[in-house]
């Protein structure tokens, strides 16, 4: 029976990206100066924010703007390799499509957790606290499962422009979604608006919803069910792009 998930393949991508200081400073350091610039740093770091205070609320969300960031780089350049060739060097090989996939993603998951292991250490170290321990595991469940979403991102950036550009592109899409998905500064009136029609808007709300309960910064609260539509929609456009982009692969063959 032929494994799903390689270890030479996996050991190989962890050890590349390892290697490759763009993914060491988008998908780990960078989380970490960002939580350390807007929650660490800052005077109100210490005031409550519903169920944990400022600097939790900012760390949670470093932490899935890391995930985010990992899950569509690596996945993207996954699509890429295989777009430029590479599936016809697996046919050589014992290893399946579907493993050479899984194995890529479990490399992108390791990575997005390690960032967000990365970004809560800074958190502990710096005076981040919750009400509770059970909020710490819920808010990195929910960052490392829903982040899986922009496992499809990358893709289908990835399978539809088929460059080594895809994963920096995948990266930006992503920077520029959490400054208007209101990840980095809280939005408010006509800003806030349109932020929860944005890609990041739901997945934050829900990573920090252990945190807040649905609260906003600026005020009022998201209802569960419109955050959770958000991120339904938001998948769903994400995997009609993978769809577009294996057709486009297609019709390149």
């Amino acid at each position: 029976m032929t494994a799903l998930v390689s270890p030479p393949l996996y050991r190989t991508e962890a050890m590349r990206q390892l290697r490759n200081p763009y993914t060491l400073a988008f998908t780990l350091a960078m989380p970490v100066a960002m939580y350390l610039l807007f929650g660490a740093s800052m005077e109100y770091g210490g005031q409550s924010v519903g169920n944990a205070n400022v600097s939790f609320y900012v760390m949670v969300s470093m932490g899935a703007f890391g995930t985010a960031t990992a899950m569509s780089s690596l996945c993207s350049l996954a699509a890429s390799e295989v777009g430029q060739g590479w599936g016809r060097q697996l046919a050589m090989t014992p290893l399946t499509t579907a493993g050479y996939a899984v194995t890529k993603l479990t490399a992108a998951v390791t990575f997005a957790a390690l960032s967000v292991a990365a970004v809560y250490l800074a958190g502990i170290a710096t005076g981040a606290e919750a009400a509770d321990g059970w909020r710490w595991l819920a808010a990195a469940g929910l960052t490392l499962a829903l982040g899986l979403v922009y496992g499809l991102f990358g893709l289908g950036v990835g399978l539809s422009f088929n460059s080594d550009s895809a994963a920096a592109l995948a990266s930006i899409s992503i920077t520029f979604f959490g400054f208007f998905g209101n990840v980095f500064v809280p939005l408010e009136g006509v800003m806030l608006d349109i932020a929860t029609f944005t890609p990041m808007y739901g997945y934050v709300a829900l990573v920090r919803w252990p945190a807040t309960d649905g609260a906003l910064v600026s005020g009022g609260s998201d209802p569960l069910w419109a955050v959770l539509l958000n991120v339904a929609a938001w998948a769903a456009v994400f995997a009609a792009l993978v769809r577009f982009g294996v057709l486009r692969s297609r019709r390149r063959r």
